[in-house]
């Protein structure tokens, strides 16, 4: 085998972030009756995936604290509606994230995937940016941990993905070597463009065929549409 060691992008690449992130803050703003409050709940996730976004832009360059980030989220979102709720918004961060954790939607084929590359004789690994909390309990909660030989979370690395640590510290601590090991990710540049400066080959996994400018990185190594096309990459 030219790779041995696999490092996965979590969120949106194994765990179908979007759809869960829409369920758990549906349920946690019914919970906390925001929801009569609000627009159709499509147009405020709408805003708030672009206010989050630009927030966690500013969290990868450590221009923001992670508190910081978790109220902001919800009084920018919140408020671009007219709704300011009595409680805090860190509070209902809390319970968002409470509900993110029991929402176990993965994309197709995942688990069939990751199963077969296990029983090819593959070290799977995964290197994640989210909060270390939630991304452990979805890790258990799904059953994609159980698979995993190694998980790297930014916030344990003090790293996040584009960053050149956390690719480094990752391939060290399973003793690999750059030309055997391959990022799968859904993020143009956490993922793919982080892997290729640090030196490893990449998927670039792009269901919704988003359109990239390549430039001036050039090409990723291979691109898919589908988890299972790895199968016949692999």
């Amino acid at each position: 085998m030219k790779y041995r060691h696999l490092f996965f992008d979590l969120d949106n690449t194994l765990y179908d972030f979007d759809t869960n992130a829409f369920l758990a803050m549906r349920d946690a703003f019914t919970q906390l009756g925001l929801i009569e409050q609000l627009p159709p709940f499509e147009e405020f996730f709408a805003v708030y995936v672009e206010i989050n976004d630009e927030l966690w832009a500013l969290y990868r360059e450590k221009k923001i604290a992670k508190e910081v980030l978790r109220g902001l989220r919800f009084e920018r979102s919140l408020g671009h509606f007219g709704v300011y709720p009595t409680i805090s918004y860190t509070e209902i961060d809390d319970l968002y994230l409470r509900q993110m954790i029991t929402q176990t939607n993965l994309f197709p084929e995942t688990i069939e995937v990751l199963t077969e590359l296990k029983k090819r004789g593959y070290q799977l690994h995964i290197i994640t940016n989210g909060f270390k909390e939630v991304q452990r309990e979805k890790l258990i909660n799904t059953g994609l941990g159980k698979l995993m030989t190694h998980v790297f979370i930014s916030e344990d690395i003090k790293s996040p993905k584009p960053q050149r640590e956390i690719f480094e510290y990752s391939i060290k601590s399973c003793n690999a070597l750059k030309k055997e090991s391959l990022m799968i990710g859904d993020s143009w540049e956490s993922d793919i463009v982080g892997a290729k400066n640090f030196g490893i080959d990449q998927v670039f996994f792009n269901p919704s065929k988003q359109a990239i400018c390549y430039d001036p990185y050039g090409e990723p190594t291979f691109v898919v549409e589908k988890l299972a096309e790895l199968l016949t990459i692999l």
